[in-house]
């Protein structure tokens, strides 16, 4: 038994927030620092990100993209046995956010949250394709819903405050949900998945757990840059690249290549070291920013609307995150 995408859906906040404003809100947080002007859309090419409303939750970004999946496929709530919320954001520490989306959605299968950093998502299909294969499930919702934008630094001190910080001005609010049924053929056909570790520490969100349970200063993402762009081009072609020759495949063989998209300066390397032509890219980030774990299914939810893929077509989906961690997953739709 084959684990096959069925239905893709988003959904992103209305409100949005262009480079420049960012730019401002933090010249009119801090006490005497400016960024350069115009330096976070040089330096990602990201002009606009998307930020969920006060008062909102990731759960309802999630339930908005689940309730269209759902609805594209004509199936009520209670068609599900099983729903995984594979989100890097949550509404709380306990219970499971997907215990949230199932009650807000109508939904009364057995869920859990898979909690990967930008893979969330991406281990959420592992694992419910899994599921499926192994005869445990049949029809799965694998959902997220991303609100970084409440981990953002606003106030800082200096330039090395501010670069600190900056990964937090790339990230955009956004939810994504996609629907695995158990079919004959097509579907997951070849998943892998790697990771490096000793390298948890280039970027983290640490408040909250039990390192830093209630200090509000660790309550903002920090990170390298640089540093993680290094870990990555280190590590992450190989098992691209393994993939391909697993399956004798070359990028031509597929419809589209979602690739995790953090900048547009990284992403060029990233499709330059791979090879891939970018014809078969779903660039997304200059209009809506780092989607975290929702930028994989939005990538792959505007091809379908843009006609770019369809039924029996082949997709990849290849994933990178703070841990570090990358994977890769092809399916046939």
């Amino acid at each position: 038994m084959r684990a096959r995408i069925t239905a893709v859906a988003a959904h992103l906040p209305p409100d949005t927030m262009t480079s420049a404003e960012v730019e401002a809100r933090v010249a009119a947080a801090s006490d005497g620092f400016r960024p350069l002007p115009t330096i976070v859309e040089r330096m990602t090419g990201i002009r606009t990100r998307h930020v969920l409303p006060d008062g909102a939750q990731a759960s309802d970004l999630a339930v908005a993209a689940a309730r269209a999946a759902l609805a594209d496929r004509g199936l009520p709530p209670d068609a599900l046995d099983l729903l995984v919320f594979g989100s890097a954001s949550q509404d709380m520490i306990e219970p499971a956010t997907a215990h949230i989306v199932a009650a807000k959605l109508g939904a009364s299968c057995p869920v859990f949250d898979v909690k990967n950093a930008c893979n969330s998502f991406l281990n959420g299909l592992q694992t419910a394709e899994a599921l499926i294969r192994t005869g445990q499930a049949e029809r799965a919702l694998v959902c997220t819903g991303e609100s970084p934008s409440r981990a953002v630094r606003w106030r800082v001190r200096d330039r090395a405050a501010f670069v600190d910080a900056f990964a937090g001005y790339t990230l955009s609010d956004g939810g994504a949900a996609v629907l695995l049924e158990a079919a004959p053929d097509g579907g997951v056909f070849y998943r892998d998945f790697a990771a490096v570790s000793a390298a948890w520490g280039i970027g983290t969100l640490p408040g909250g757990g039990s390192a830093h349970p209630r200090d509000p200063e660790f309550t903002y993402f920090s990170g390298d840059g640089r540093r993680l762009k290094d870990a990555f081009v280190a590590a992450g072609p190989e098992i691209f690249r393994t993939a391909l020759e697993k399956t004798g495949l070359t990028w031509d063989d597929f419809a589209v290549v979602a690739v995790h998209q953090v900048t547009l300066p990284y992403l060029e390397i990233l499709r330059s070291m791979l090879d891939i032509p970018p014809g078969k890219l779903v660039v997304t980030l200059p209009e809506h920013g780092n989607l975290a774990s929702a930028s994989l299914p939005f990538q792959l939810a505007t091809a379908l609307a843009d006609g770019r893929c369809r039924s029996g077509d082949r997709v990849a989906l290849l994933g990178l995150a703070g841990g570090v961690s990358l994977g890769v997953l092809f399916a046939e739709l």
